[in-house]
């Protein structure tokens, strides 16, 4: 598996994260989620059956604890851009078994995978919640590099990661120099969330924005090599559906099945 993970990021197609926690019981049902009073006012049969949908149907199919849940959420709707649906969310989680520290992880690793012109609205959104739930801002630092040594620390990462195939990676391009030094070198090596949990959550940043289906092809099997299995990740996707809609789930599915099926 670690050659296979190898191929694919010199072929270009890798640039990654660790994910989760897996199992449990299905989330709350908070109305806090998704409409406000008016909306619930002016479009009561859509509100209903939306919120039985995604608050108890779809819970009791994914069977995710809810702070792998939230991440995975949360995740989602940072890579389908919705920030409103986000700052709601979060809200929730924030009381319901993710942490602070956890919620900041989530949105400053997506802007690896996603870019600042589209993480910026998120990270002003949840220290505007954050701020309103009296949660003392800047959060304890998480970052283990500096400066000189983030790209060493970044190639190691890599290596533990994919394998002896990623050492000289970060020598090929720039881009391979910047996965190196940034994307692992300033992100991965932090502390705030597990090899696990950024695999996962880099998952659902990918699957969520569509168009990226060479690497969620990669970061499929990098989930693999930490522990997120094909069953696992098809439960990720049913708990995402509700937020990034049916062909972008499906795509998710058939690339699940694809690397499983060639691993």
């Amino acid at each position: 598996m670690k050659k296979f993970l190898a191929t694919l990021a010199m072929a270009g197609i890798l640039s990654g994260s660790f994910g989760g926690g897996i199992v449990a019981e299905a989330a709350v049902n908070r109305n806090e989620i998704h409409f406000d009073s008016a909306t619930r006012q002016a479009d009561p049969e859509f509100t209903e059956f939306f919120d039985y949908f995604s608050k108890q149907e779809v819970p009791s199919l994914g069977k995710l604890d809810n702070r792998t849940r939230y991440m995975a959420i949360l995740s989602a709707l940072l890579g389908c851009q919705g920030v409103d649906e986000f700052k709601s969310v979060l809200n929730v989680a924030l009381d319901d078994g993710l942490s602070p520290i956890e919620a900041k992880e989530i949105v400053y690793q997506a802007t690896a995978y996603l870019g600042i012109g589209r993480t910026k609205p998120f990270l002003t959104g949840t220290n505007e919640v954050m701020k309103a739930k009296k949660i003392k801002l800047p959060l304890a630092p998480q970052s283990t590099t500096t400066r000189e040594n983030r790209r060493e620390r970044g190639t190691a990462k890599q290596v533990e990661l994919f394998g002896d195939a990623m050492k000289d990676f970060w020598t090929k391009s720039d881009i391979n120099y910047m996965l190196a030094a940034n994307c692992f070198g300033d992100y991965y090596t932090r502390t705030g969330l597990s090899n696990k949990d950024r695999e996962l959550i880099t998952f659902c940043y990918i699957a969520a924005q569509g168009g990226c289906e060479p690497q969620l092809a990669a970061h499929t099997a990098a989930n693999f090599m930490q522990g997120n299995d094909a069953e696992f990740l098809q439960r990720v996707v049913t708990e995402i559906q509700p937020y990034i809609g049916y062909p972008r789930s499906l795509n998710a599915l058939a690339i699940i099945k694809n690397v499983s099926e060639k691993k």
